[in-house]
């Protein structure tokens, strides 16, 4: 029996998060006293970015309110849309983001050992599963399945029938891994909305939806494990981290197109915050959350910053000092203003993001299974070991050989040489002499 009453974990569940399909469901639950069941999936593809901080992070609230949490490898869906991952490096790179997220989730103090990490492929390659699957495909129209789909399977003007499998699958998950609520981005919204339409169709529980906001790229637009540019890499290295920040487009007082507004916003305070409520003890029923902690558990505040700062701005005394922050909303009206330079913000930002980064890169150099599988999960697109081609060099024939033999034994008309041979008659015996003569001296005799 839970310890806190139902509409406490039903705010915790919720709180931060951009959109909730389904509460009343996810309330009938928690007044009857049971645990909700959830779950979040990911397609290993391209490399995970810190965009993914955002889900990570909402998960310790799950967990905080008692809910039991699935974290789904999505090999299969990997392989289905539009081959962004082919087949024979799915294996690799399912195994790279269990890495990743298992690693992110212990420098975020979340227990993992209170998480299900599953593959996809273990259940949806069954008899029951594909079955259901048929019957999906039975009722649902091409179009139905392309506009559920269009916001997260790869657009192309010729769709693979692939792609539109995608979101079929990721309702029958929820069937399949037995949750009360699927967890995802805001990007996920119209498969979430196909799930509720279709599953009890198929006579299966229709489920709630809870979404996160996209954190939007450092350039602009959404953060993406295909643009390289948008996005920061989870090892990117602490140079290349203060580099893409440096590049990142923040106007002065623009806080409508900041990225790197948007990701204090969605990641660096939610994380503070976390931190401090875990200091003062209020991590609810998750008696177990950051005691298994990598790297250091601060909140993002500068020494001599009062209780309760949840993001420290740090400046030269001659610019003004330190600013403290103990709201997202502070710290935006300051900028708005320009009582914040973007040089200042970009700084803060990128020595909190190689914060958060520093217990995950050691992680990694301290794992010899986890470089090897990085360098099978994404391989060099061009190898060293890719033989080259010859290139062709013009060597001309020695005298009387190749296509100028002729040129080269037969004098010029009308030259010097050739007024002093005598050209024997066709058909005599010095003509036919002649004639063997020069196959000897040209190898065809």
């Amino acid at each position: 029996m839970s310890t806190i009453s139902p509409e406490q974990r039903f705010d915790i569940i919720t709180r931060g998060l951009q959109e909730v399909l389904g509460g009343d469901a996810i309330k009938a639950i928690l007044a009857e006293g049971r645990h909700p069941k959830c779950y979040w999936g990911t397609a290993p593809t391209g490399r995970p970015h810190i965009g993914y901080f955002v889900p990570l992070t909402k998960i310790a609230d799950f967990l905080r309110a008692g809910v039991e949490v699935t974290i789904l490898l999505a090999d299969v869906h990997a392989f289905l849309d539009n081959l962004k991952a082919p087949l024979e490096l799915v294996k690799h790179r399912t195994k790279y983001y269990e890495f990743v997220l298992r690693s992110v989730f212990t420098s975020l103090g979340i227990p993992i050992n209170k998480l299900r990490f599953i593959e996809g492929s273990s259940y949806q390659l069954t008899r029951e599963y594909n079955l259901d699957n048929y019957k999906l495909c039975a009722i649902v129209t091409e179009h139905d399945a392309k506009k559920a789909g269009a916001e997260v399977v790869k657009q192309v003007e010729s769709p693979l029938l692939s792609g539109l499998l995608y979101p079929g699958l990721q309702a029958l998950d929820e069937q399949y891994l037995g949750c009360d609520f699927q967890f995802g981005g805001v990007d996920q919204r119209k498969i979430f909305v196909f799930a509720e339409e279709y599953l009890p169709k198929l006579g299966y529980a229709k489920r709630a939806h809870l979404m996160n906001a996209m954190v939007p790229g450092l350039a602009g637009g959404k953060m993406s494990a295909s643009d390289p540019n948008s996005k920061i890499d989870f090892l990117d290295s602490a140079e290349v981290v203060r580099s893409k920040i440096k590049k990142a487009f923040c106007e002065e007082g623009n806080i409508q197109d900041n990225g790197l507004l948007a990701f204090a916003k969605a990641v660096l305070i939610p994380i503070s915050q976390l931190r401090l409520e875990r200091a003062r003890g209020e991590t609810l029923e998750d008696t177990e959350e950051g005691k298994e902690a990598a790297g250091d558990q601060k909140p993002f505040a500068g020494a001599g910053a009062p209780e309760g700062t949840i993001f420290t701005i740090d400046r030269d005394e001659k610019f003004g000092g330190p600013t403290h922050y103990s709201s997202y909303e502070e710290l935006e009206k300051d900028f708005a203003a320009k009582n914040v330079h973007p040089g200042d913000l970009k700084r803060a930002v990128g020595d909190a993001i190689n914060h958060l980064l520093d217990p995950i890169r050691k992680a990694f150099e301290e794992s010899k299974e986890w470089q090897e599988v990085v360098a099978l999960a994404y391989p060099d697109p061009s190898p060293k070991d890719k033989k080259k081609k010859k290139e062709k060099v013009y060597h001309p024939p020695p005298p009387g050989k190749g296509k100028n033999a002729k040129q080269a034994d037969t004098p010029n008309p009308g030259s010097a040489a050739a007024a002093d041979v005598a050209v024997p008659p066709p058909g005599s015996d010095v003509a036919h002499a002649a004639v063997e003569a020069a196959k000897q001296q040209n190898g065809l005799a």
